[in-house]
């Protein structure tokens, strides 16, 4: 089966399910990644005295190396503003967004829950996006089947927070947790690796000693008590 993750920035799917998306090509999924923008805008480029351009094409080089560490079956990283999407007119990235889902077909589209996890603005623009093009596409793409929303605890939530603030979801709204190997912890550790240049949100995040053999989802208009064990398992028709 086939499923598109999307996201705003690098970094986004190896701060995020970068293990489930491992475990999910051992099993035979085909699994991509479509991000909106090349993320040149962070404040890590004047550590290094990059313009957003050059922090931009660095950073896109970046992410070639993590789509090879967990051999992903294809990536698109598009040009967006980076930390401007709510200054956008949301349908053109609407539009950006319902191509790439047309073009690939994916049984399951998988983005931020509606908290974006850390509240930036280009996480809950994404995430509202998305869903809109999601609904409007459920009826023409019969492959489509599932809204998968990457999220975690709120006991994570609070654990992980440190120097940020983070959100979660309540244990009643996760519908799928999903366990992977410990070779997939290893890769996705090995994809932030990948991110030379964000090392020290990396170092200062602690998000390393975090990735786990678990990992939780809320599934959108969908219920499942107790939770799903794969994003695949019953699919509706």
């Amino acid at each position: 089966m086939k499923i598109l993750y999307i996201y705003p920035h690098p970094d986004d799917e190896s701060f995020g399910p970068a293990q489930v998306m491992s475990r999910q090509r051992h099993d035979g999924h085909e699994v991509y990644l479509l991000t909106l923008t090349r993320g040149g805008a962070t404040k890590q480029r004047h550590r290094y005295g990059y313009s957003v351009d050059e922090m931009s094409d660095i950073r896109y080089a970046e992410m070639q190396d993590v789509a090879r560490v967990l051999d992903l079956s294809g990536l698109t990283v598009l040009d967006l503003p980076d930390s401007e999407l709510k200054e956008m007119d949301p349908r053109d990235i609407e539009s950006v967004v319902r191509h790439e889902i047309v073009r690939l077909r994916p049984d399951i589209v998988a983005t931020y829950a509606v908290h974006g996890i850390s509240g930036f603005h280009d996480h809950l623009v994404t995430h509202a996006v998305v869903k809109h093009v999601y609904m409007e596409l459920r009826s023409e793409l019969t492959e489509l089947r599932r809204l998968a929303l990457v999220t975690i605890t709120e006991d994570d939530a609070e654990r992980m927070s440190g120097p940020f603030h983070l959100s979660g979801s309540k244990t009643d709204e996760i519908d799928c947790i999903v366990t992977v190997d410990s070779i997939d912890v290893e890769r996705a550790r090995r994809a932030l690796d990948c991110y030379v240049t964000f090392q020290e949100t990396i170092q200062k995040t602690g998000i390393r000693e975090f990735i786990s053999t678990q990992a939780v989802f809320e599934l959108y208009r969908e219920v499942f008590d107790p939770p799903l064990n794969d994003l695949f398992d019953q699919l509706s028709e």
